[in-house]
C-alpha cells in the first residue's frame, strides 16, 4: 500500500509540473522524502497550485488549490477576513456571523464593560440581532484578489540604481494602480514581498459596521491567562463572536440602524467529528511578521543582546501592574487589556530565545551559510561573494542602535503611559511648528476629545510606580549626562513623585485645562510649564534627532543586503522551497494534528479536555477560577453532541506555521470544514518566526466543539447554533 501511495504522489507531481501556468521561483521543491519538509511556510494562496497542493494531499487534504483560493467563483478565502487590522476572523453563517479569538475582541468587550455590566467577568450574549453591540472604528477586510505584478514593477529598471531605480518603481506602481479595474467601494494596493524581490497587487473590501454578538466570560475566554500563555497543555475557550453588517446592496457601509447582516460569498460549515493524531489541518489567515531568512549573526544578536533587555523591562512593568490589579477590581478592569498586551511578547521572547538555542538555530544557519559560500565559489557567483562579511560589519553597528531604540520604545513609549502621552503631545506641537496656529487649534480639539477613553483606563498611581522602576533601568543603561545620582533608585522615586503630583497631564480635567482657549501660544506656554511634558519632550527630541535616524541608517543598509541575500538563496539553492516572510497579507499554512516532546522523557499529547480545566481550578483566582455552571456541566457530563467518550475536548495542537496575526484564524480539516480556532503557539516553538522546526513548533487551537458547547450548553445561545451549518464529514 505504501508503494501505491508513493506512485500516486509522484503521478500528481508529474501532472502538476505539466500545467502551463507560470510557476513562481518561490514554489520549487525537491522530491518528497521527509514529511517534516511538507510542513512550515506561510504560502500566498495563489502559490498552492503545484507541489504545495501535492504535499497537502499527501498529508490528507481532499481540497484542491482552487477550493482554497479562486477569484472566478466562491472559495474558502471568501470566508476569511482580517479582523480590525491585527487578527483574523472567519464567517460561519450565511448572515455574516464572525468567529475570532476572545483576545482579539477583548478591547471591544472591555469598552462595553462597566462595574455594573462587567462583560469581561460575566460574558455577553446578544439575545437577538437588535441586541448586538456596535463598535466604533472596528473594521474587517476581505481579500478579493492577489496577483503577482513583479515583472510589471521591475520593467525598465534593469540598468538603474539609487534614486533613478526608485523613481521608475514608483512610476510602474502608479501605472499598475491606474490600470486596476475594481468596484468603487474596493481598495487596491501594491505590496512588497520577499524584501522587495516580489510584488503583488491586492484588491480588498473593508466593512465598517461590526457588532459584538457574544463572548464567554474571561474565566473561559482567558482561562489560564498569563500563566498558561504560550504553554501546553492549554484549556482556553479563546473565542468571541461578531457580525458584519452591510447596506441594502450588501456593500460596505458605516454604522446605521438600517444596515442588514452581510451575506457572504462563502461561509465555513463546522465539523462535529473532532480531531485525531495525523489529521490534516489548514490554517488560513493574516500572519503579521516573520524573518525566516536572517543570517546567523542576527539570530545570535537576538538571543544574547536584544531579547534579554526587552524581557527585563517588561518584567518590571508587569510586576507593578500585577500588584495593583490584585488589590483593586477597578484597576483590574482598567489594566486587564494593557497587562495582557505587555505580557504577551514578554513571555514570547523568553520562549523564543530558549527555542532558538534548543533548536541549534545559529549552528543550522551557519551550516547553510557555509554551503552558500562554497557554491558561490564553485559557480563563480561573484555578486554574492563577501555577503556574510558585510552582514557581520553591519550587525556589529546595528546591535548598539537597535538596543538603544528598544530601550526607548519599551521604557518611554510602551510601558510608561504618561511618557507615551507626552510623545503624542510633542507630535501635536509639531503641527503648530509645521502648519501654524490655526491648524494646531483644530487638531488639538480633536486630540483632546479622543483622550477621554485613555483616561477612563488610566491610573496615575500605577503609572507613577512604573515610571520610577523603568526610569531606573533606563538611566542605568544610558545615564543622564546632566545629573549625578548617588542613589539612582531613590532619585527616580523622588522624580516620579514630583512629576505625578504636579503634572496636569495625569487627569482628563487637567489636560483639558491646559488646552482650554483658542490662543495657541498660551496653550503651548502652559504645556511647556508642565513637568511631565518637559521630560517627555526631551525624550521625544532624543528619539527623532538621534535614536531613530541612527537606527534607520543601519537598518536601511541591512534591508538592501537582506534583499540581495534572499535573491541569492533562490539562485544558489534553486531546488529548495521559499515562501515570502509574513507581512500581514493573506496566507495559508498546512500541517497535521500532532503532539511533541519538549524535553527528554516528556511527551505531550495533542488534545486537552475539560478535565484539565477542573484540575487547574483555583477558587477566586483571576487566572484559574471556574464558574459553578461550568463545574456543574462537567460533573453531569452534559456535553450534548459536542463531547466524545464522556469527555469534552477543549484545545488541540498541530504543526501549522503561525505567528501573530494568525490569532482567530480558522483551522480547517481535509474537507475545508471548521474544526478549530487558532490562538497561540507552544512556548518551545515560538522561535518559528526565525527558525521553523516541525519537530517542536506547534500552534494551539480551540476545538470547534468546545466553542459550540460553550455557546449552547453554557450560554444557552441556541439561536446562534441554529444559524450555523454543522456537519459530520466522517459519517458521510
Amino acid at each position: 500500500m505504501k508503494f501505491l501511495k508513493y506512485i500516486l504522489i509522484f503521478t500528481l507531481a508529474f501532472l502538476a509540473s505539466c500545467k502551463t501556468a507560470k510557476v513562481s521561483t518561490q514554489t520549487h521543491t525537491p522530491p518528497i522524502k521527509d514529511i517534516t519538509k511538507m510542513q512550515g511556510g506561510m504560502w500566498i494562496p495563489s502559490q498552492l497550485e503545484g507541489m504545495n497542493e501535492v504535499e497537502m494531499q499527501y498529508l490528507g487534504s481532499k481540497l484542491s488549490a482552487s477550493d482554497i483560493y479562486d477569484t472566478t467563483q466562491p472559495s474558502i478565502k471568501d470566508a476569511i477576513v482580517q479582523f480590525n487590522g491585527g487578527c483574523t476572523a472567519e464567517v460561519i453563517s450565511d448572515k455574516g456571523l464572525l468567529l475570532t479569538n476572545h483576545h482579539c475582541g477583548f478591547g471591544a468587550i472591555q469598552s462595553h464593560s462597566s462595574v455594573e455590566n462587567d462583560y469581561l467577568s460575566d460574558g455577553f450574549w446578544a439575545k437577538d440581532m437588535k441586541s448586538e453591540l456596535p463598535n466604533e472604528g472596528m473594521v474587517v477586510t476581505f481579500i478579493i484578489s492577489m496577483d503577482n505584478v513583479t515583472d510589471q514593477m521591475f520593467a525598465g529598471t534593469e540598468n538603474l540604481e539609487g534614486a533613478a531605480f526608485d523613481k521608475m518603481m514608483q512610476t510602474n506602481k502608479k501605472a499598475i494602480l491606474d490600470a486596476v479595474i475594481k468596484e468603487k467601494w474596493q481598495d487596491a494596493e501594491v505590496k512588497s514581498f520577499s524584501n522587495g524581490n516580489e510584488f503583488y497587487l491586492i484588491i480588498s473590501e473593508e466593512y465598517k459596521d461590526i457588532r459584538l454578538v457574544g463572548a464567554p466570560p474571561s474565566s473561559i475566554g482567558k482561562f489560564g491567562a498569563d500563566t498558561d500563555n504560550w504553554m501546553w497543555p492549554r484549556h482556553s475557550g479563546d473565542f468571541s463572536m461578531f457580525r458584519i453588517y452591510a447596506d441594502k446592496d450588501n456593500h460596505p457601509a458605516t454604522y446605521s440602524e438600517s444596515n442588514v447582516p452581510y451575506t457572504p460569498k462563502h461561509f465555513l460549515p463546522i465539523s462535529l467529528d473532532g480531531v485525531e493524531t495525523g489529521d490534516f489541518t489548514l490554517v488560513f489567515g493574516f500572519p503579521g511578521r516573520t524573518q525566516e531568512y536572517l543570517p546567523s549573526v542576527a539570530i545570535e544578536q537576538i538571543i544574547k543582546k536584544l531579547n534579554p533587555d526587552k524581557i527585563a523591562i517588561r518584567e518590571a512593568s508587569l510586576a507593578v501592574m500585577d500588584k495593583y490589579m490584585r488589590q483593586d477590581p477597578q484597576i483590574k478592569i482598567q489594566y486587564a487589556s494593557k497587562f495582557a498586551g505587555i505580557a504577551n511578547y514578554w513571555k514570547k521572547w523568553i520562549g523564543e530565545s530558549q527555542g532558538l538555542v534548543a533548536s541549534n538555530a545559529v549552528a543550522t544557519k551557519k551550516q547553510l551559510e557555509a554551503d552558500f559560500k562554497r557554491i558561490v565559489e564553485e559557480k563563480g557567483l561573484t555578486v554574492y561573494q563577501g555577503i556574510f562579511d558585510d552582514f557581520d560589519k553591519l550587525y556589529s553597528e546595528y546591535g548598539e542602535v537597535a538596543q538603544a531604540r528598544d530601550y526607548w520604545i519599551e521604557v518611554i513609549y510602551r510601558n510608561i503611559e504618561l511618557m507615551n502621552l507626552s510623545f503624542q503631545l510633542y507630535r501635536l506641537e509639531q503641527v503648530y511648528d509645521q502648519k501654524g496656529a490655526e491648524t494646531f487649534i483644530v487638531a488639538k480639539d480633536d486630540f483632546i476629545a479622543g483622550l477621554e477613553g485613555f483616561y477612563k483606563n488610566y491610573n496615575a498611581q500605577v503609572d507613577r510606580d512604573i515610571f520610577a522602576k523603568l526610569m531606573r533601568i533606563y538611566y542605568e543603561k544610558y545615564p543622564d549626562p546632566t545629573a549625578k545620582y548617588p542613589d539612582l533608585a531613590q532619585a527616580m522615586r523622588d522624580k516620579a513623585q514630583y512629576i505625578y503630583t504636579n503634572s496636569k497631564l495625569v487627569s482628563y480635567p487637567g489636560i483639558q485645562s491646559i488646552f482650554s482657549g483658542d490662543e495657541a501660544s498660551v496653550i503651548l506656554d502652559k504645556l511647556h510649564a508642565d513637568p511631565a511634558y518637559v521630560i517627555g519632550k526631551k525624550f521625544s527630541e532624543q528619539f527623532f534627532n538621534e535614536i531613530n535616524p541612527n537606527y534607520y541608517k543601519i537598518k536601511d543598509q541591512l534591508e538592501v543586503l537582506q534583499k540581495k541575500y534572499i535573491k541569492g538563496l533562490i539562485t544558489v539553492f534553486p531546488d529548495s522551497k521559499y515562501f515570502p516572510d509574513a507581512n500581514s497579507t493573506l496566507r495559508v499554512t498546512y500541517g497535521q494534528v500532532k503532539g511533541y516532546e519538549p524535553k527528554d522523557g516528556v511527551e505531550y499529547l495533542p488534545v486537552s479536555y475539560l478535565d484539565g480545566v477542573i484540575e487547574k481550578y483555583i477558587p477566586g483566582d483571576y487566572e484559574f477560577d471556574v464558574s459553578k455552571k461550568l463545574q456543574d456541566l462537567y460533573a453531569s457530563k452534559d456535553f450534548g453532541s459536542y463531547g466524545e467518550h464522556s469527555k469534552m475536548p477543549v484545545n488541540f495542537i498541530g504543526t501549522n506555521h503561525t505567528t501573530g496575526g494568525n490569532s482567530g484564524s480558522p483551522v480547517l480539516d481535509a474537507n475545508g470544514y471548521l474544526i478549530g480556532l487558532n490562538f497561540d503557539r507552544v512556548w518551545e516553538g515560538t522561535m518559528s518566526d526565525y527558525n521553523y522546526d516541525a519537530t517542536i513548533c506547534r500552534n494551539i487551537m480551540v476545538d470547534a466543539r468546545y466553542i459550540l458547547f460553550i455557546i449552547d450548553k453554557y450560554a444557552g445561545a441556541k439561536h446562534l447554533i441554529d444559524e450555523m451549518q454543522l456537519v459530520h464529514p466522517k459519517k458521510q
